[in-house]
């Protein structure tokens, strides 16, 4: 059997490995390779060498389609000689120019089956990824407060609403959220109450994550002699991130012989200016080796996202034995069993964070523990046999 494996582009996250939505498509396609399935991938930029990954289309034709790209326009993937022998074909962060929505439409009618992993709202809202706390995708949108001027009961995410609607009545896609979360926004939208939706979580290498770290403090850039509170992002001051709420939180930490890690991009050059714990910012971190060592010097992994599906590095700090302590926002529950292996704050409040970090700080759960519960939750073999049976792949 062979199916082509998460078609995936991205504004700063158009590749194979790039990017952490990226980074999750990659491992399903490498761990249905090891279930015994030609899985392969079709990316703008190919990142790696890896024979399984392939650029799509030529650079100036996924351009052409990005400038245009509202669901409306996207490349001619049918077309694509992977595509056209594929048993199956999943779908994942397919915007910005890569498919249009008819294209689904035009692989489906080839004889293909579709399975579409939702990395985010888009394909149960009308235009945004994440709807916040906007609620009129539950309505059919309209009214959209990411259009400026104009926006109305037609308005531009309306009409691709119904452009969808369209679609999935027509095309018997199978929605794969990847956390409980995203499916109770499934449900929530009229796009996909009645869809076939599965609850599969990001495939994860388990295995190559160790609770005892293999690197020293000294060669990771990480302060000596401190509790660490870690805290990871491609872009720590994306606002989905909250990192003034992060920063606020830790200035309430009581702990004395306690420090924070930070590491990914900071655009901001103020943005920790106000955090008070000592603190060390180490930059982006350019392998997951060198992330899984960082974790296992953690003795917290913190989260304050405003809203997230899947949140990784709460995944990769319990691989490597840390607490993780976050807001509740999105999938946190599918990784986190409050009180058990870490803490989920009811509220995005510091001073409740900033309890739950001294918790976890005074009364550690055993690294070995957080490792296992990782493994059972979000092992890749799982994962990969969860899809050979949601596509027949055997």
């Amino acid at each position: 059997m062979q199916v082509d494996c998460t078609l995936r582009p991205r504004n700063g996250f158009r590749s194979d490995v790039k990017g952490g939505a990226s980074v999750v498509s990659f491992r399903l396609m490498m761990a249905l390779s090891r279930a015994g399935v030609d899985a392969r991938m079709l990316v703008v930029h190919k990142a790696t060498d890896n024979l399984r990954v392939a650029q799509a289309a030529p650079a100036w034709r996924h351009e052409a389609a990005f400038l245009a790209e509202s669901g409306s326009f996207g490349m001619p993937l049918h077309n694509h000689p992977w595509v056209r022998e594929a048993d199956a074909v999943i779908l994942g962060w397919i915007n910005q120019g890569m498919m249009s929505l008819g294209e689904i439409e035009r692989i489906h009618a080839m004889g293909k089956p579709v399975a579409w992993t939702l990395h985010d709202m888009w394909p149960v809202t009308g235009l945004c990824h994440h709807a916040g706390t906007c609620t009129n995708y539950t309505q059919g949108c309209g009214h959209c407060p990411l259009l400026r001027g104009g926006a109305s009961a037609n308005d531009l995410s309306a009409k691709v609403f119904r452009r969808k609607d369209a679609l999935y009545r027509r095309v018997p896609i199978r929605f794969v959220a990847i956390s409980s979360w995203i499916a109770r926004c499934c449900a929530r939208s009229p796009l996909t109450a009645a869809q076939d939706v599965s609850v599969i979580p990001n495939a994860f290498p388990v295995e190559e994550y160790a609770v005892t770290p293999a690197m020293s403090r000294a060669e990771l850039g990480l302060p000596a002699g401190k509790r660490l509170v870690v805290m990871g992002a491609a872009r720590l001051d994306d606002p989905i991130k909250n990192l003034p709420l992060a920063v606020e939180t830790l200035n309430r930490v009581s702990a004395a012989d306690t420090a924070a890690v930070f590491f990914g991009a900071i655009r901001d050059p103020r943005a920790l200016d106000g955090l008070q714990m000592p603190h060390v910012a180490l930059g982006p971190v350019a392998t997951a080796e060198r992330v899984a060592q960082i974790f296992a010097h953690a003795d917290v992994v913190l989260s304050t996202s405003r809203y997230e599906t899947l949140p990784g590095t709460l995944i990769e700090g319990m691989a490597a034995g840390a607490v993780p302590v976050s807001t509740g926002n999105g999938g946190q529950r599918d990784i986190v069993e409050p009180g058990v292996d870490g803490f989920i704050a009811t509220h995005d409040d510091p001073d409740e964070l900033a309890v739950l970090i001294e918790q976890a700080l005074a009364n550690p759960f055993p690294r070995q523990q957080q490792h296992e519960a990782v493994m059972r939750r979000f092992a890749a073999e799982r994962v990969a046999n969860a899809y050979i049976q949601l596509l027949n792949l055997r």
